[in-house]
């Protein structure tokens, strides 16, 4: 049988004078460092949540999309086109009319009014200098 000692030994060893003082003129300080491993971990969590806010947001806006073009004429086209996500504001859109050659031969910039439905549907007409063959609309954006 062994002889066990009447009070448990522990494994972390006295530092000395000297050593105590050595480790604080360094910096080193028992539970610092854990520490600075929450610190990080906190600003890293911070840095990553804002990265994410910053990205979903940049995202979302209005979107529109083709419905329809009717050549109504030599000089003139109407755009058919619904916007999503206007979220009761105005809005300007870009309408661009096409002759056969892909040229444009006619653009006009479209004011829309607030609508607080998810999906609205609007037709303008685009005056062309020759005939167009097709419309689309290039870009909305938010007033």
């Amino acid at each position: 049988m062994t002889d066990l000692p009447d009070h448990p030994v522990s494994s972390r060893r006295d530092l000395s004078a000297d050593e105590e003082e050595e480790r604080s003129s360094t910096g080193f300080r028992p539970g610092g460092t854990k520490r600075w491993w929450i610190a990080a971990g906190v600003l890293i969590t911070l840095a990553a949540l804002t990265a994410t806010w910053f990205g979903i947001s940049a995202t979302r806006g209005i979107s529109w999309g083709q419905a329809g073009v009717k050549v109504v004429n030599d000089r003139q086209v109407d755009v058919t086109f619904d916007v999503v996500d206007q979220g009761d504001r105005p809005v300007r859109c870009t309408l661009v009319a096409y002759d056969v050659k892909h040229a444009t031969v006619g653009r006009v910039s479209v004011e829309l009014p607030p609508s607080s439905h998810s999906s609205t549907r609007y037709t303008r007409s685009v005056r062309t200098v020759t005939q167009a063959v097709t419309g689309e609309v290039t870009h909305c954006e938010l007033r």
